[in-house]
């Protein structure tokens, strides 16, 4: 039996680290938090200092006991969890459970699985930081005096859901998606008219394209037209070539929110998903922790940096740099996210390899030498007017850390200023230039574009809202509660103009089809997620301010450093904000969102869009009336900010008849699995591109004919008279009889269309007596 038990966060550290320890040490996991608050009361006693009452969930008991038996048996406990506040807080909740001292039990940190760094840990231990522990401790008890004190709150006044929630980081990240909604919803679009020209310069005999663009701007297309009047007959000469040397420098090794958004970028990953492939490289030894705001690396790092850059790329291409933390009390980890071996270019791991190159990549072009470039920006003058054009090109004279990395950003490139980094053919000045063509083409301004999961960590970041720890938590809590979803938008077309001026002195005019506002994988609130907001922005407002959220953070760290007493921050929070929760519950109205669209003409009744009971909807009159109001449920895609008079006046057109088939009426309607249509009392689902409210009859018969064909290929027997089919399936034959189904065994009846009835009802008489037990879903515990 080992004589040390050491015990870590997930199994498969546990692993790694004890092939590295060797039979001295036994390493076990307890699979993430051991114990949490009891449900019961809060879990937290309000009248004795904030004090918390802890239990072992009973998912963890057997965990626990294996535990508690494993430490009986070893004559020394090591605790080993993570290095940040949440791992400190577990390390506090093991030695509770096994009765450990924490003033004398061996507590173990590291940044990297790796040999080297797991012996130094154990030849250096400490004790639990309790500074660390009182800090993670706030953070879960104030979170939940929140949660279990506000959330009631909601289900009075929004609704009788229990599935509605609110937080102090999860409510102003949505208030973020929220606020930025209404932005784009309220956005003004402006077209102003924009000059740029293509040329042809003649070089050493050689023809070259040359592409520039206009200072000017023009409110009004007439305006635009006369200004390219004013250019019939011009020459177009270069006045001016000015060579602007620059450098451009690599960003600073990942820390968790940017390596969340350059995974975003580039790859798409949702940041769950990214911190789920870091874990895993973590865990697996091939990159240092992956939870911190650092974005320092060690005197060894750089030293093993340095070597790879200069074996691989040379002397010249090696900078040694030390980045500053924008964090002053960056604790969650000592250095930034990086390589445990520089050396290794691949994990062996295809599912991680690609988020492995991202980070190789970044930590070593933050080592190397800038980008040395050269812009060039040449000034044209048009003789008619004396108006310039500008051309722009950029060379890079040395490709320094760009020669690994190129780091990606939120914005959408510009079609105009996709040229810009080609290089200019060889100019001077006073060269005379062909004229292609002149245009004046309409632009259109653009409000903010909606969050991705990476862009609204980066501003969460920027507000010092949440922690690296809390960033993918936060995210699917939002979208699990519905208040936000991450879709795509189709965009809308749009007609853009465009004057186009040749040689010739003619002015051609284009229209042009676009597709504006197309975007991907954005977060866009729900009505829930808006009318939530609305409610506690104006009853809870210090818990939707940004700078107060971040002040909470501040003092979390604060008690992290010693520098503050946890319940006494506790204390100052609480006893305003409970205030607030009783003053709200006895005054406050019942939110719905309710906006007024109109009154119907022919009825005189009002026409509102609010939430109900389940979900969003548009109602006519007033519930009250004798004459009963009519309900409608607002389609996939509408909002109750933005929906229309006539949209939802055309909701209440359902059911409706389309007209007669083989006899009998067509009815569409909208149920609980969506569009369908009903025939001689069949259901069938519309597909797709049949929209509900226009679909007409022709579409419809091809629908039920083809469902028809479908199910006929689908029988191989019927038994009429005793109500038993036998069909086939996507995963092969088997036997219906009325809403039951039952396994047809493949090798014991190959050929299912010469079983007879007797067979068949054997089969389903023996199956009702022996029903298979459904088999137990797998959950994967989280490390």
């Amino acid at each position: 039996m080992a004589k040390n038990l050491l015990i870590v966060e997930s199994p498969a550290k546990a692993k790694t680290i004890e092939k590295i320890l060797g039979k001295d040490f036994e390493v076990k996991s307890c699979f993430g938090h051991i114990r949490d608050l009891q449900k019961e009361d809060m879990g937290v006693d309000i009248q004795n200092n904030f004090q918390p009452t802890y239990i072992i969930p009973q998912d963890k008991e057997k965990v626990a006991k294996e535990l508690r038996s494993a430490a009986k048996k070893a004559d020394e406990v090591w605790l080993a969890s993570d290095e940040d506040r949440e791992g400190e807080s577990i390390s506090w909740h093991l030695a509770e459970l096994l009765n450990l001292n924490v003033d004398t039990t061996k507590r173990i940190v590291f940044h990297e699985i790796t040999p080297k760094a797991i012996k130094n840990a154990v030849a250096n231990p400490r004790t639990i930081n309790m500074n660390l522990v009182n800090a993670q401790q706030a953070r879960r008890v104030l979170d939940r005096l929140v949660g279990f004190e506000l959330s009631p709150v909601l289900w009075k006044k929004i609704g009788n859901k229990t599935s509605l929630s609110a937080g102090r980081v999860q409510s102003v990240a949505v208030k973020l998606i929220v606020d930025r909604e209404r932005e784009i919803n309220n956005f003004l679009t402006q077209s102003t008219f924009k000059i740029n020209g293509r040329f042809v310069a003649n070089t050493n005999n050689k023809k070259a394209q040359l592409k520039a663009e206009g200072v000017k701007e023009f409110k009004e297309i007439q305006s635009a037209k006369q200004f390219l009047e004013t250019c019939f007959n011009a020459e177009y000469t270069i006045t001016n070539i000015e060579v602007k040397p620059g450098k451009k420098q690599p960003s600073a090794p990942f820390t968790t929110s940017t390596l969340q958004q350059e995974a975003s970028r580039k790859y798409s990953y949702s940041v769950s998903r990214t911190m789920s492939l870091a874990q895993k490289l973590y865990e697996n030894g091939h990159i240092t922790y992956m939870r911190t705001d650092s974005v320092s690396l060690s005197e060894q790092a750089q030293d093993d940096i340095k070597q790879v850059i200069v074996s691989q790329y040379g002397k010249n291409y090696y900078q040694k740099r030390h980045f500053q933390n924008k964090n002053e009390s960056a604790q969650e980890a000592h250095e930034a996210i990086r390589p445990t071996y520089m050396e290794n270019k691949t994990v062996g791991d295809s599912e991680t390899q690609k988020l492995y190159d991202l980070i190789w990549k970044r930590t070593m072009a933050s080592q190397m030498a800038d980008a040395v470039l050269e812009k060039t920006i040449v000034t044209i003058e048009i003789s008619t007017n004396h108006t310039n054009l500008i051309a722009q090109g950029e060379v890079i004279k040395f490709d320094g850390f760009l020669s690994v990395y190129f780091e990606s950003t939120d914005e959408s490139v510009d079609e105009d200023l996709e040229d810009d980094s080609k290089l200019l053919p060889p100019l001077h000045i006073g060269q005379k230039l062909d004229l292609q063509f002149l245009y004046a083409e309409e632009k259109f301004t653009k409000p903010g574009a909606r969050y991705t999961e990476a862009s609204l960590v980066k501003k969460m970041e920027e507000l010092g809202i949440g922690r690296p720890s809390t960033y993918a938590p936060t995210i699917s809590t939002i979208t699990k509660r519905n208040y936000v979803e991450k879709k795509n938008k189709e965009g809308v077309e749009r007609l853009r103009r465009r004057l186009k001026l040749n040689p010739k002195n003619i002015i051609e005019v284009d229209d042009i089809i676009e597709k504006t506002g197309v975007e991907k994988n954005k977060l866009i609130p729900t009505d829930l997620g808006l009318v939530v907001t609305d409610f506690l922005n104006t009853h809870f407002d210090i818990i939707m301010d940004f700078k107060f959220t971040a002040k909470i953070e501040e003092e979390f760290d604060e008690i992290a450093l010693g520098k503050l007493k946890w319940h006494k921050m506790i204390d100052l929070f609480y006893r305003p904000f409970h205030d607030t929760i009783e003053k709200t519950i006895k005054t406050a109205e019942r939110a719905s969102g309710e906006r007024l669209l109109g009154t119907d003409p022919k009825t005189g009744k009002v026409l509102v869009a609010r939430m109900g009971r389940y979900g969003p909807m548009v109602q006519l009159g007033d519930s009250k009336d004798e004459d009963k109001a009519k309900f409608a449920s607002l389609q996939t895609g509408q909002s109750i900010e933005t929906i229309s008079y006539d949209e939802a006046m055309m909701l209440f057109n359902l059911p409706r008849v389309i007209g007669n088939y083989e006899g009998d009426e067509v009815k569409i309607n909208i149920g609980r699995f969506g569009p369908y249509a009903l025939h001689q009392k069949k259901f069938y689902s519309l597909s797709k591109e049949m929209n509900a409210y226009t679909v007409g009859l022709p579409e419809i018969i091809d629908l039920i004919n083809t469902k028809r064909t479908d199910a006929e290929n689908k029988i191989i027997l019927d038994f009429e008279t005793e109500g038993i089919q036998v069909l086939n399936g996507i995963y092969g034959p088997y036997i219906k009889q009325g809403k039951s189904n039952y396994k047809l065994n493949k090798k014991l009846y190959p050929e299912p269309k010469n079983l007879n009835i007797e067979t068949i009802q054997s089969i389903i008489a023996e199956q009702n007596q022996n029903p298979e037990k459904p088999k137990p879903k797998k959950f994967r515990k989280k490390a």
